[in-house]
């Protein structure tokens, strides 16, 4: 195990369970800009660590009953597919494959940054919006393409860069189902994001881009990392911690934008 991972993957899941932001918006810029990890080893590393990570979350959500599996599995019906897709179309036409694909695996999550830190920023007035334009007269068939379409997009998104299941699928859920409780929300974007990351860390796998040492040590460190957060969470207030990481996402996206 290499310590200087391990000490990485505690900050991450640290600040997960402080915040509730998704690991990826964090853990895959880290491995590549600090550790100079190859970016295609980033995000397919950094995808089935999610899968593992969030398992957990699924199966709390899931005793509390603050799942809702339809929306789980609407969501899951465009993005795993996608997903799959995506890493098809990549391995196959990118130059060099997968890892000739490093320009467009950066590129893709320094834009899936700055959307996470706009998500994170108005997420609050989004919500407010539609609960003013959509809470009064909703349209259940509508509502459900577009849960599967934003799957969809989630599932391209997550697929080369790691980032978006988290703020950015809580954001389109508070969007689409404004009258749902948050809990429950939260509650079914994770459960959703655990089967996407694992079928498209597994599909990274498949094409030779994960790595299993460096998994473990994210692993082992990032298990009592989530755990300390969660238990500090309520003493720091999220109005506080959430405008400091999402300018952190912003430098950061814009870092490897123009990298």
């Amino acid at each position: 195990m290499d310590f200087a991972y391990t000490v990485a993957g505690f900050a991450v899941g640290a600040i997960v369970g402080l915040t509730g932001v998704g690991g990826g918006s964090l853990m895959t810029p880290l491995l590549v800009l600090l550790f100079g990890i190859h970016p295609s080893v980033a995000v397919g590393t950094d995808l089935l660590y999610a899968a593992i990570t969030k398992a957990g979350g699924t199966v709390a959500h899931g005793l509390k009953g603050t799942v809702d599996w339809t929306v789980t599995r609407r969501l899951a019906t465009g993005s795993i597919p996608a997903a799959a897709l995506t890493l098809v179309l990549v391995g196959s036409f990118a130059p060099g494959g997968i890892d000739g694909a490093a320009g467009l695996i950066k590129g893709a999550l320094g834009v899936a940054l700055l959307l996470t830190a706009v998500a994170i920023i108005f997420r609050k007035q989004i919500q407010a919006y539609a609960v003013a334009r959509f809470g009064g007269q909703p349209n259940p068939k509508r509502t459900a393409r577009l849960t599967v379409l934003v799957g969809a997009v989630l599932g391209v998104l997550v697929s080369i860069s790691s980032v978006g299941a988290g703020a950015l699928g809580v954001t389109a859920l508070f969007f689409l189902y404004p009258t749902m409780p948050a809990l429950r929300i939260v509650g079914s974007d994770i459960a959703h994001a655990v089967p996407l990351t694992l079928v498209a860390g597994i599909g990274h796998w498949m094409l030779g881009s994960v790595d299993w040492f460096l998994l473990g040590s994210l692993i082992v460190g990032s298990l009592p990392g989530i755990w300390l957060g969660s238990h500090i969470s309520t003493k720091v207030p999220d109005r506080v911690l959430r405008p400091i990481l999402a300018t952190m996402l912003v430098l950061v996206g814009a870092k490897l934008i123009g990298h």
